[in-house]
């Protein structure tokens, strides 16, 4: 039976703080734990010129989607700027490629989470993976309840993540002492480099909020707007974090574990306990952010014949996307047994979404430069996020065969059907001002 098409309809519930909530809750992830201690490992205390460089390309990257977002504003986010820029069947591998990284993407974050929580407890892997698999199910049950509920969840937990971050660094101000700056450059300018190419990773993830931009009640205003304040809260966050890190000098304890020796050496078990229950915000934050974002790209890709029917069902009652949810469920459910029988470790887990991840941004950005060509700030924001992200790309090194292989499957299972030009060129003629219905 078909589905009732007077219901398949995304409700506009996202207001500005919601959509500044889901940016942050997208762009901080389980990094913030971790790159602090990775860089200054790296670069020493010279790290921090670094995450001030990253910190100031954060507002053209974030900008080059939030532009994208507020005049193009559709549930195929990236995917659908892709398509109006370089037609439906570059648009579709772009949704897929997308897609198909969330279902691993999504669990890796999870486990990431819930492992820094069992830690602190003491707790076994059997616990890690209940843990886990309730955030999954939490990601997928405030997204079935629609953005609105959505979007007030991410608020409180954006919160949480800030307030704790900021008492780290309050923390570690009676600790910080003058000589962990010196030397500052202690391995050459080089390092400063490859310490903001890790950092980089930090700083991705504006794209998966374009996939909400349907449903922003003023897409001009929460979009562009919300992204910078966005921008600017993320960056305050990580530089604080990375001042802290190399202030203390926790970082010479152990790179991987510096925010986390920073807030439990003065709090004790207290502290160990509050950076595992960070942990689980942070990457609940994110997985809400991504499952939302990618179940939308599920709807928009059946709108368009780019997927299965059943892929672009909406809720009758809270008008969500059942159908990519469900996408999600059962692929989070294999991808977790396939963790917990050790058929796959957690380290490919973690390998294989990020090229896929990174041609999303990268084509997105591409879009922005052949749609944005009327507007020289849209136009130079673009070209800088293109250019960085392409720097990057090359480093994804094996991980670049899992797109070849969703390319592969898409075209075998004719995914990839062609969409009359005469729509597209109606969708850039008609394209309503920002803010308003067509």
């Amino acid at each position: 039976m078909e589905p009732d098409t007077s219901q398949q309809q995304l409700k506009k519930t996202i207001g500005t703080p919601q959509a500044v909530a889901l940016y942050i809750g997208a762009v901080i992830g389980s990094g913030v734990l971790i790159v602090p201690g990775l860089a200054a490992e790296m670069a020493g205390p010279a790290s921090l010129l670094a995450w001030g460089f990253m910190t100031l390309l954060i507002l053209p990257m974030a900008l080059s989607m939030g532009l994208l977002s507020a005049k193009y504003p559709n549930a195929g986010g990236v995917s659908h700027f892709v398509t109006l820029a370089f037609g439906p069947r570059a648009g579709a591998v772009v949704g897929w490629f997308f897609l198909m990284s969330v279902p691993i993407g999504g669990p890796v974050a999870a486990l990431t989470g819930a492992g820094y929580l069992t830690a602190a407890l003491g707790w076994g892997d059997h616990a890690r993976m209940i843990i886990a698999s309730l955030i999954l199910a939490c990601g997928l049950l405030v997204n079935w309840f629609g953005m609105k509920l959505a979007g007030r969840i991410q608020i409180a937990v954006v919160i949480a993540i800030a307030a704790v971050l900021l008492i780290a660094f309050a923390l570690s101000v009676p600790q910080m002492e003058a000589a962990h700056f010196a030397p500052f450059l202690p391995h050459g300018w080089l390092n400063i480099g490859q310490a903001a190419a890790i950092l980089f990773w930090c700083f991705i993830g504006w794209e998966a909020v374009s996939h909400m931009s349907e449903e922003f009640k003023n897409p001009q205003r929460a979009a562009v707007k919300g992204v910078m304040i966005a921008a600017v809260i993320v960056g305050i966050l990580y530089f604080l974090s990375a001042l802290a890190v190399v202030g203390t000098g926790s970082y010479l304890a152990g790179a991987d574990t510096a925010l986390v020796h920073l807030i439990s050496a003065p709090l004790g078990y207290l502290g160990a306990l509050i950076v595992g229950v960070m942990g689980i915000f942070i990457c609940t934050a994110t997985i809400i952010a991504y499952v939302g974002a990618a179940s939308r790209v599920a709807y928009a890709l059946a709108r368009e014949g780019n997927a299965p029917k059943w892929m672009g069902r909406v809720s009758g009652t809270y008008h969500s996307p059942a159908g990519g949810l469900l996408f999600l469920g059962v692929s989070f459910a294999l991808v977790m047994t396939l963790y917990g029988t050790r058929l796959v470790s957690l380290t490919t887990l973690i390998q294989l979404p990020n090229a896929a991840f990174i041609l999303t941004y990268l084509c997105g950005c591409a879009a922005g430069i052949r749609l944005q060509k009327a507007d020289r700030r849209a136009l130079a924001v673009s070209w800088i996020s293109f250019i960085c992200t392409a720097a990057v790309f090359p480093f994804t090194s094996w991980a670049m065969l899992y797109p070849c292989a969703i390319l592969v499957v898409c075209w075998a299972a004719g995914l990839l059907k062609p969409q009359k030009s005469g729509r597209i060129r109606a969708q850039l003629s008609d394209q309503p001002p920002a803010g308003k219905k067509a």
